[in-house]
């Protein structure tokens, strides 16, 4: 491993320069790797492996037509790489679990029953081991648990790796049965496409990802926005200034800048006059929400809003009340804002 030095913390990292996607390949060259649930990460994961040139096949659901189809317009034959999920399970050396964590929850049993001695069972998040009383998944003693995390939705999996740029993942190891473990997760984490990768526990993965979903990634964000874009309107600004100067403005340049060099160099690149209020309004920022924060992750690590989730989740009309959430931030004036402005961007106006 790598050493990373940050502000006197060192952290071990895993580069592909390190571990090769040769080296990677000779890990897994017998390995045959089953990605059951073809939704969020499945696609993402999946094609980046079969364009690296590793032996997967995928378990899905039939009765559920939309990723089934999906698998299918992807290049993955029924029969012969795609296969319902049980069957998937039996044929696959490495089955990567990437069902939701409620959908984990419902078909862990009938997934535990086809492991085989020196199986490994890979997941992308710690919610279902670390939750285990809540979830029921309790993987039998003679399997590897492994976990590699990559840090961005399944899309960007896939975008990153087209790109050529990769997308960071963190990994961990809960049970190494086979003394291979450490291999195995590196060589997924490489085969997937991650950019580098950094140890974490499945505790970790988890009471992180969890409060950063609920805060600055998500839930923080668009409430913020919602707040500041308010404000604008109820002071008399029209709603493209308002989305401008709350969405638009961030997402087109800030944000780039602090994704190249960091919010110094950010700073440093806007005007005198930004720099100043920005330096003396975000300490108040920050000590507004450290209360909000300190409950939310509490919150995440008593497992009261796992308990949430898969309350709600495994709902039978949960598809039908999402719908309606999600009918309610797109119908609202800001994120009409959004959709009338976007098309007005230089590459948009081109199609």
């Amino acid at each position: 491993m790598a050493k990373m030095n940050i502000g006197g913390v060192v952290e071990d990292v895993i580069t592909s320069e390190e571990f090769t996607l040769d080296k990677a390949r000779e890990v897994l060259k017998d390995e045959t790797i089953t990605i059951l649930g073809y939704g969020v990460q499945g696609p993402g994961q999946g094609l980046n492996m079969i364009d690296n040139g590793f032996n997967v096949i995928i378990g899905q659901r039939e009765s559920e037509k939309i990723y089934w189809d999906k698998a299918i317009a992807d290049g993955f034959v029924p029969g012969e790489t795609l296969f319902p999920i049980e069957e998937a399970a039996k044929r696959g050396t490495i089955i990567q679990f990437l069902l939701s964590d409620a959908g984990q929850k419902i078909i862990w049993p009938s997934v535990k029953k086809c492991l085989n001695e020196g199986d490994a069972m890979y997941f992308s998040h710690g919610f279902s081991i670390v939750y285990k009383d809540q979830t029921g998944v309790i993987p039998p003693e003679n399997v590897d648990v492994i976990m590699v995390a990559p840090k961005g939705s399944g899309l960007s999996v896939r975008r990153n790796f087209l790109d050529g740029s990769g997308i960071n993942s963190s990994m961990a190891i809960f049970q190494d049965y086979t003394g291979r473990a450490f291999d195995r997760t590196c060589a997924i984490g490489i085969a997937i496409g991650s950019g580098y990768l950094f140890p974490t526990t499945f505790e970790q993965e988890v009471y992180s990802d969890l409060t950063g979903e609920r805060g600055i990634l998500m839930g923080c964000l668009a409430g913020v926005m919602e707040a500041q874009y308010n404000c604008l309107r109820a002071n008399g600004h029209s709603p493209s200034e308002s989305f401008n100067e709350t969405v638009e403005e961030l997402t087109q340049s800030l944000i780039r800048l602090v994704a190249e060099n960091g919010m110094d160099w950010m700073y440093a690149n806007c005007s005198t006059t930004a720099q100043r209020g920005a330096l003396d309004w975000k300490d108040r920022f920050r000590d507004a929400v450290v209360p909000v924060f300190d409950k939310l992750y509490e919150s995440v690590k008593s497992g009261k809003e796992t308990q949430i989730v898969l309350e709600v989740n495994s709902a039978p009309d949960y598809r039908e009340k999402l719908e309606k959430e999600l009918a309610v931030i797109k119908n609202m004036e800001m994120w009409q804002a959004g959709s009338v402005l976007r098309s007005l961007r230089p590459e948009n106006r081109k199609k």
